[in-house]
């Protein structure tokens, strides 16, 4: 199970979000492809440019803690990053503005680099990522839209299905899963930084909690019901006669329509009817 996109949109252009997106894949692209078949040459430039806990903690090589939020170690690790960033991003950076938002991801990505280093110390194995940062994205997005709606892509062997379900419960699994993940596995063994995960997610709500109480904490939840200020969108698929392939567009929808949890938000699959017009489709009944 994984996000696909949300239904809050965005009241201004994103454009650091869409920096941040560049910046990755073209840091990425400049040393993966070439290096991706030698073994020896990636763990040299990862030695220079990724986060050592070990090294970190004994006063070297401290500008990888920075350096390591734009690195990835392969093709999925970037694209899901840039995904999670993609979708939970805009809002933030429409709530935060673009300089406020940038620091908040960069501080957030030294929180997640904290918190690795305080799980593994002694740890020797290079950490690199743009989770930790994402994952501070993720914490203040939690706080601040509990309710916004989140398109998930579940797969079920041959069965594909997309769901609608609370920010809440997604954001919430994702949450545990990464601190029972980092309770569970020996740091200095390598694998997946959880407690920088963790760690970003942690500061990402810290960070995001001023506003959120200035804008009267419990009372701004239950003002907006949890959900954004602004109305949502529905996405609904379109299908003509001058191409086989459906296209999902967007509609605006009452915000304060409310909806079942197993809320279905599925593209029809090829050769099956076009569903009925109804209350959450955004057709006219």
């Amino acid at each position: 199970m994984f996000p696909i996109r949300d239904h809050n949109p965005s009241n201004r252009t994103p454009y650091v979000t869409w920096a941040l997106i560049v910046v990755n894949v073209i840091v990425f692209l400049s040393y993966f492809p070439s290096m991706a078949g030698s073994e020896r040459m990636l763990l040299a430039f990862y030695g220079d440019w990724a986060l050592v806990p070990a090294d970190v903690l004994s006063g070297r090589d401290t500008h990888t803690v920075l350096t390591s939020m734009f690195l990835h170690g392969g093709w999925m690790h970037l694209i899901g990053n840039m995904l999670f960033l993609y979708i939970f991003g805009d809002n933030m950076e429409d709530l935060l503005g673009h300089l406020g938002f940038l620091a908040f991801y960069l501080v957030s990505g030294l929180a997640a680099a904290a918190g690795q280093i305080i799980a593994g110390p002694t740890s020797t194995i290079p950490m690199v990522g743009a989770s930790g940062a994402i994952a501070g994205v993720m914490g203040g997005y939690l706080l601040l839209f509990p309710r916004a709606r989140i398109d998930v892509l579940v797969i079920i062997v041959f069965l594909i299905r997309i769901f609608t379900i609370p920010a809440w419960l997604m954001l919430g699994l994702w949450f545990g899963l990464q601190l029972v993940s980092g309770l569970s596995m020996d740091v200095a063994g390598g694998g997946v930084a959880y407690w920088a995960h963790a760690g970003g997610f942690v500061a990402g709500v810290a960070l995001v909690l001023p506003l959120w109480l200035r804008r009267g904490g419990p009372a701004y939840w239950a003002r907006w019901h949890g959900k954004p200020p602004h109305d949502e969108v529905e996405y609904v698929v379109d299908r003509t006669r001058r191409s086989p392939i459906p296209r999902i567009r967007q509609v605006q929808t009452d915000r304060s329509a409310t909806r079942p949890l197993s809320d279905l938000a599925r593209i029809p699959r090829s050769g099956s009817r076009k569903p009925r017009s109804g209350p959450w489709s955004g057709g006219r009944e």
